[in-house]
């Protein structure tokens, strides 16, 4: 009897204990809630790791968390576009927060495809304004700082309860972010190349930040075209650039084409790891070894 009533007391314990659900988009967003939160929630991630957002799909287990979190954190990608509506009205009562808001983003850098070279002076059609616009916030320490008040502001709404020990922990994060964004400054700083080329274009805020510039061979999921190829070849030559960075949730066929060409290789940089800050120094650390 009495092991009985341990258990029922160990079981009624953990279910008043059990945290609460909040959903994000992507894996650096759950580090980030985690800097603030700690335990106290429990992160369900949409974008899970090795997938591309660009071609997302939800399983029906995120869907399960998803009916029953507190709080959807989003960040802004295109995948958004389609499912946040379908997401919001399979749990009503879900809070819906914009993580981004605050941000000003900027264009999504492109090697110009052939059909699109009357346009090519830097105007953007209205109807494609928002997706022209780079999603990769996440990759700029100063605007995670914007992210991080976003969401502070949304937990303490949530649980206010917490608002002292989330205020402590909130405050320590941007410590951090200050101290990792000093850091990448002084491992970038003696870097003589200052271009790299990418598959994907996650790195614009990175590189601006950080005073770089990126080569894209990828916009939009569009590969090149051979006379696009051709170019990109031609400035990766003219740059005496060795590398072509790839992100695994992308296709390396033509990264492999370009460095066979330069006579260089192909070196894989993940811009959704879930380690963020970890991530971010290693990524700036890859480049000052690489952009010599």
């Amino acid at each position: 009897m009495k092991s009985f009533f341990l258990f029922f007391s160990f079981l009624f314990g953990s279910l008043l204990s059990a945290a609460p659900t909040v959903t994000v988009s992507i894996l650096p967003q759950k580090y980030f809630v985690e800097q603030i939160a700690k335990d106290y929630v429990n992160i369900n991630v949409m974008v899970v790791p090795g997938a591309n957002q660009h071609t997302y799909e939800p399983k029906p287990a995120q869907m399960k968390e998803l009916a029953k979190s507190e709080a959807y954190f989003s960040i802004g990608d295109g995948f958004e576009k389609a499912w946040l509506p379908k997401f919001k009205s399979s749990n009503p009562k879900m809070l819906m927060v914009d993580t981004v808001k605050g941000i000003e983003k900027i264009a999504m850098a492109e090697h110009h495809h052939e059909d699109e070279k009357a346009n090519s002076k830097g105007n953007v059609h209205h109807d494609h304004e928002e997706e022209s616009l780079d999603p990769h916030v996440w990759l700029d320490p100063m605007l995670v700082k914007i992210q991080a008040k976003n969401i502070y502001e949304a937990l303490i709404a949530l649980y206010p309860t917490q608002t002292n020990e989330f205020t402590k922990n909130y405050e320590a994060f941007l410590v951090s972010i200050d101290a990792l964004d000093a850091t990448i400054q002084k491992t970038l700083s003696d870097i003589k190349s200052r271009k790299f080329i990418v598959f994907h274009p996650s790195y614009g805020y990175f590189a601006k930040r950080y005073n770089l510039e990126q080569i894209a061979i990828e916009v939009s999921g569009k590969e090149p075209k051979p006379s696009e190829l051709a170019t990109i070849i031609k400035e990766a030559k003219e740059e005496n650039a060795k590398v072509i960075f790839v992100a695994p949730q992308f296709s390396q066929k033509s990264a492999v084409s370009i460095a066979k060409q330069i006579n260089g290789k192909v070196v894989p940089i993940d811009p959704l790891a879930y380690a963020w800050s970890e991530n971010l120094l290693s990524i700036a650390k890859t480049f000052q070894s690489e952009l010599k």
